[in-house]
């Protein structure tokens, strides 16, 4: 068994040594990447935007006269489904007080809506900006960030919609068509791009 001699000092006091298995340093390791796939393993990524604040209701694209591009998408609807076990006879006792017969019950499904499917509208770079270099330059964004896996071609295929959908929608817009606060934190954009 391999030990490892870890010295765990506080500045200005005397110096303890502990030392620990490698089978505990393995334990230890493994509970603190357990730790990090839990809800509030890591601290929040502070740079992480919410593509959800800039959309806008709406069945038309707002009225904006800066020129700005929109993007049209449809929120899905919230469905609640409740399944509870309704009694339909209760149990039968005998007088000692032992189950005679148990209690019969039924399985009732209910659905109920919470919201509504909503039109939004969100602003996204026009279709002047969306050449090959900036797709390929997207798609690689996206190859850093470990959601596209295929070779850099330069254009918005099905893979690329997959992973721009797979970047935005943990951040509140379920949409393979790129936002414009996506592609600036992506880092595709600048803030007052002149040419979305």
């Amino acid at each position: 068994m391999t030990r490892y001699l870890v010295n765990a000092g506080i500045p200005g006091k005397a110096r303890a040594s502990t030392c620990i298995s490698t089978r505990r340093l393995a334990m230890l390791l493994a509970a603190m990447l357990l730790a990090a796939c839990q809800p509030g393993g890591f601290p929040a990524d502070a740079g992480r935007s919410d593509l959800a604040a800039a959309q806008v209701p709406g069945a038309l694209p707002p009225d904006d006269a800066s020129g700005r591009c929109w993007a049209g998408h449809t929120t899905p609807a919230v469905i609640e489904t409740v399944t509870e076990q309704d009694l339909i006879t209760p149990s039968r006792l005998t007088p000692d007080g032992s189950v005679a017969a148990p209690a019969v019950f039924r399985t009732v499904t209910r659905q109920k809506m919470i919201e509504d499917r909503v039109p939004v509208w969100f602003p996204t770079p026009c279709a002047s900006a969306l050449t090959p270099d900036f797709i390929a330059t997207l798609q690689r964004a996206l190859k850093a960030r470990g959601l596209y896996a295929l070779p850099l071609t330069g254009q918005m295929d099905a893979a690329t919609t997959t992973a721009v959908r797979r970047f935005q929608a943990p951040r509140g817009l379920d949409s393979g068509r790129l936002s414009l606060a996506a592609a600036r934190e992506l880092g595709l954009v600048a803030e007052d791009p002149a040419l979305m």
